[in-house]
């Protein structure tokens, strides 16, 4: 392949690509919302992504899901777990079809770090918008304050301490309600279990139609690999959008 057959060959992708672009950008038009800009890119897609959102000043990347499945997503990689672990504004993946979008309830999965606070600010907001509900989580590995050494099974005991918790859930989730700039408070709710397990059960049988919010921990690639977190568990396993906070030390 000679290089003017190799240049014409990349003009013809991009204007490809341009054209594309174009009627995407016509098309969310049509359904009455306004493109500010539309930028193409040349390069690898992630990288190029996450540039042109810190160039930008993004507040949120949203990107569609390929569904590779959890083992291929994990070995491979895709570009919206790349978006996802570089980020450092907040990215939305969408899955699960057309009728995934707009959802019916929203969960977001709180642990009481900054970034699991942001991604329940986040949520509030599209909860607003949208006019859906939020549920604020609290997960427990086990009940809390029962597993002390030598002290016997105290029913009452785990009763007060749950509803401790509960208070002090309900007063982040006012927190997080006034720093949605008035959105309503989200409800809550502590159940017990794997972090990640438990958060794809409250979504409910209507999973798809639930957007999961979570706060990323920043592990890096290596930890990531060997024990999962949470954001990258629920990442893989949802299979209705999910809403990844980055960790605020990015």
């Amino acid at each position: 392949v000679t290089p003017q057959v190799y240049s014409r060959v990349l003009d013809e992708e991009l204007r490809g690509a341009r054209d594309l672009l174009e009627e995407q950008v016509k098309g969310i038009g049509a359904r009455g919302a306004r493109v500010a800009e539309s930028h193409t890119r040349r390069g690898p897609t992630a990288d190029e992504i996450l540039d042109l959102a810190e160039e930008l000043g993004a507040d949120l990347i949203v990107v569609g899901s390929r569904g590779l499945g959890p083992v291929r997503g994990l070995l491979l990689g895709s570009v919206s777990g790349g978006i996802v672990h570089g980020a450092t504004s907040p990215v939305l993946v969408l899955r699960g079809g057309e009728n995934a979008w707009p959802p019916n309830r929203i969960v977001v999965g709180d642990d009481g770090s900054e970034e699991a606070k942001g991604a329940g600010v986040r949520a509030a907001r599209i909860g607003n918008l949208l006019d859906v509900g939020v549920l604020l989580v609290r997960v427990y590995p086990r009940l809390p304050e029962t597993d002390a050494e030598g002290r016997e099974f105290d029913a009452r005991r785990v009763d007060d301490e749950l509803r401790r918790e509960e208070r002090t859930l309900e007063s982040r989730a006012k927190e997080i309600g006034d720093a949605a700039s008035g959105a309503l408070r989200p409800r809550v709710g502590i159940t017990v279990g794997e972090p990640a397990t438990a958060l794809l059960e409250a979504a409910g049988q209507d999973e798809e139609r639930t957007l999961l919010a979570v706060g990323s921990r920043g592990l890096d690639a290596t930890r990531r690999l060997r024990l999962g977190s949470v954001s990258t568990k629920v990442l893989h396993a949802a299979h209705g959008p999910v809403l990844i906070y980055p960790h605020s030390g990015n």
